[in-house]
């Protein structure tokens, strides 16, 4: 090949293979492509093999697969006054193509921001207590608000979690005496309900053991069966009041003087 002939047909071989790299993409299984002709949209393609007309057409890649984001971890104030340190992490997916490229200018960095001030302002409206004790329905709140905002983005949250809640040494030390104080309520009103309940157990018994003389006298036989299997060195028998009534009696009308009256 003449040399003359070689400067004109290399570059035409580069300048075809330019043409092709502009106006051949491929687009794998979890990508779409948004297409534009002179910065208009004209659609969707993709996967596979997308053909471009070079310099008329662009395409912006869409990854359509599940986006993690972590939030930070960030200053929150709960509705009771608590200062907390709280991160989470945000799961989302593009689902309209076209509206995360048209509507917002960079979805993912806008939907972190937007999960950043929902996570406040929903944490910021619940007490302490209950962002401890009620994460889950904490997550979905979140995840509620955030889904209804990204809609018009093309955007799907489909999960929020809240990681750590990160107090202060002094709040963590005021929520354990709480939990010490209220273990030991509960302990003194579980004593309280037994004495209550054992109180009444032994007025109910003692009012069927005064309707019932024989029955007076059987627990007191039996009181006597109890002593008498224990190893004492003194016994002492108690003596009911009726049984010495009538002697007490007899002594006091011979101790009476002669002239008192019957």
């Amino acid at each position: 090949m003449p040399l003359s002939t070689a400067y004109i047909v290399v570059p035409a071989i580069v300048a075809v293979a330019g043409l092709l790299a502009l106006s051949v993409k491929i687009l794998r299984e979890y990508e779409r492509a948004v297409v534009f002709t002179l910065g208009r949209f004209r659609g969707i393609r993709g996967p596979g093999l997308v053909l471009l007309i070079p310099f008329i057409q662009v395409i912006v890649r869409v990854d359509l697969r599940v986006h993690v984001i972590e939030i930070p971890s960030q200053d929150v104030i709960s509705r009771d006054n608590v200062s907390m340190k709280v991160d989470a992490v945000v799961y989302f997916k593009v689902v309209n193509p076209e509206r995360a490229i048209i509507q917002v200018q960079q979805y993912q960095p806008a939907t972190n921001m937007l999960a950043q001030t929902t996570l406040r302002a929903v944490l910021g409206q619940h007490d302490l207590d209950e962002i401890l004790s009620e994460r889950k329905k904490l997550n979905a709140d979140v995840q509620s608000i955030l889904d209804s905002h990204t809609e018009t983005w093309g955007i799907t949250v489909s999960n929020v979690e809240i990681r750590t809640v990160e107090l202060t040494e002094s709040m963590v030390r005021a929520i354990a005496k709480q939990a010490e104080a209220e273990r030991d309520r509960r302990a003194k009103v579980i004593h309280a309900e037994a004495e209550f309940q054992a109180s009444q157990t032994l007025v109910d018994a003692a009012r069927i053991l005064g309707a019932t003389p024989s029955a007076m006298q059987l627990r007191y036989l039996q009181t006597l069966s109890e002593i008498a299997s224990e190893q004492n060195s003194t016994v002492v028998f108690p003596m009911p009041i009726d049984i010495l009534k009538p002697l007490l009696d007899l002594l006091e009308k011979r101790a009476a003087p002669p002239g008192a009256a019957a």
